[in-house]
C-alpha cells in the first residue's frame, strides 16, 4: 500500500475524534449520561413454579418472603436492582423487588409492604400465603441498573430499601445508605444494616433530600428509591448538587399524570362509556367500570394492562410496546388519547 494521502489522513483524524467524543459522552458517563433514562425491560422471563420456604413478619406491615423452586435445583442470576413477577392465588400480577443474596442460586426473597387502600395484592400476600405454599413467577427482570462507578449514595425510604439492600452490599466500602423512615419499628431490615444512617421522621424530622444528596462524592452513583416527593427533590437537587454525578431512581407507585386532557373511552364489549379526566390515568378510570381490569406496575413496563384499541389515536406513554403493536394496543396504566376519544377492546 502507498502513502496516505492528506485527504485520507483528514478523515483518519476526524474520526478519531468522533470515537473520543462518543468515549467520554457515553462510556465515561458524561453530560449526556448524568441521568437515568428509561429502559425498555425484557418483555418475558424465567417461568417458575416456587414454593415459600419461609414467611418472616419483618415489621407490624412488612412480610418477607423466601422462594425455592419447586423441583430444585438452582435459580437463575440476577443483578441487584433486580425484581420478579409475582402471579398471586387471584390472578392479580404484582412485581417485587429481590431484596436477598445474589450469590445464592437457590433461594429468592422479596418483602411486601401492606397497603390497605391499594388494589388487593399485598393484602393477599399478608393474608393468603403460607410457608410451604405454591406460588409462579416471572423473572428476574432489572429495570433499575446497579452501574459500576468510583462511589455510591443510597437513599433508602421505607420499603424503597428492598432494591436498595443488595446494592449496598454489593459496593460494599465504596457506598453510603440513608435510610428514612416514618419510624424505627416501620422500617424493615434494620437488622442487616449495621452501617447505615438510619434517620427515622420521629427522631430526625422529615429529611432534607438536598442536604443528603450533598453527601455525595464529586462522580458519585446516587441510587433513590422511596416515595414520590423524595424522588422528586433527587430528581430536583441532584445536578446542582453533583453535576459530575449519576442520578438513578425507582418508584413503587404510579406516575403523575403530565400534561393530561380529558377524555373519554367507549367500551366495544362490555358497552358504555367510562370519562378518563386530565390528572388520572386511564386504568384509574376504567377500574371504576371494571373493578377486576388486570393491572401491576402501573409505570408503563409490564405489559399486564396491555389493552386493544378499536378506534381513535394514542399518546404512547409507555416503555414497551414495539411499533408493530401501537397501531392498535396501548398500556391503560400510563398512555392516553390524542383526541377527545378511544374505543378500547374491553
Amino acid at each position: 500500500m502507498g502513502e496516505p494521502t492528506d485527504d485520507t489522513q483528514m478523515g483518519l483524524r476526524l474520526l478519531g475524534g468522533i470515537m473520543d467524543a462518543y468515549k467520554r459522552v457515553f462510556v465515561t458517563g458524561g453530560a449526556a449520561s448524568l441521568l437515568s433514562r428509561p429502559k425498555p425491560v425484557r418483555r418475558t422471563g424465567f417461568e417458575l413454579d416456587m414454593r415459600i420456604e419461609s414467611v418472616a413478619r419483618e415489621t407490624d406491615d412488612v412480610v418477607g418472603l423466601t422462594l425455592r423452586a419447586t423441583r430444585g435445583g438452582p435459580l437463575p442470576r440476577w443483578r441487584p436492582g433486580s425484581h420478579v413477577d409475582v402471579f398471586l392465588p387471584s390472578g392479580r400480577q404484582r412485581q417485587y423487588s429481590l431484596c436477598g443474596d445474589p450469590s445464592d442460586r437457590f433461594r429468592y426473597r422479596i418483602a411486601v409492604r401492606l397497603i390497605p387502600d391499594g388494589g388487593g395484592g399485598s393484602r393477599e400476600v399478608h393474608e393468603t400465603l403460607r410457608t410451604g405454599g405454591g406460588l409462579r413467577i416471572r423473572g428476574p427482570r432489572n429495570a433499575f441498573t446497579f452501574i459500576d462507578a468510583p462511589s455510591y449514595l443510597f437513599l433508602a425510604g421505607g420499603i424503597g430499601i428492598t432494591p436498595i439492600l443488595p446494592m449496598v452490599r454489593a459496593a460494599g466500602s465504596r457506598g453510603q445508605l440513608v435510610y428514612v423512615g416514618r419510624s424505627r419499628d416501620t422500617m424493615p431490615f434494620l437488622h442487616e444494616l449495621p452501617g447505615a444512617d438510619v434517620r427515622p421522621d420521629d427522631e430526625f424530622g422529615v429529611p432534607d433530600i438536598a442536604e443528603l444528596i450533598a453527601r455525595a462524592e464529586p462522580g458519585a452513583a446516587v441510587y433513590v428509591c422511596g416515595p414520590p416527593p423524595m424522588l422528586a427533590a433527587a430528581q430536583r437537587h441532584m445536578f446542582e448538587l453533583n453535576p459530575t454525578g449519576s442520578l438513578h431512581t425507582e418508584r413503587f407507585s404510579a406516575l403523575p399524570v403530565v400534561d393530561g386532557r380529558a377524555f373519554d373511552i367507549s367500551l366495544a364489549r362490555t358497552g358504555g362509556t367510562v370519562h378518563v379526566a386530565a390528572d388520572e390515568t386511564a386504568l384509574t378510570a376504567l377500574r371504576r367500570r371494571l373493578p377486576d381490569i388486570a393491572y401491576s406496575c402501573q409505570q408503563g413496563f409490564c405489559g399486564t394492562c396491555k389493552v386493544g384499541v378499536a378506534a381513535g389515536s394514542v399518546d404512547h406513554r409507555d416503555r414497551l410496546l414495539i411499533e408493530s403493536e401501537r397501531a392498535d394496543h396501548m398500556l391503560a396504566c400510563v398512555s392516553r388519547a390524542v383526541g377527545e376519544e378511544l374505543v378500547l377492546d374491553l
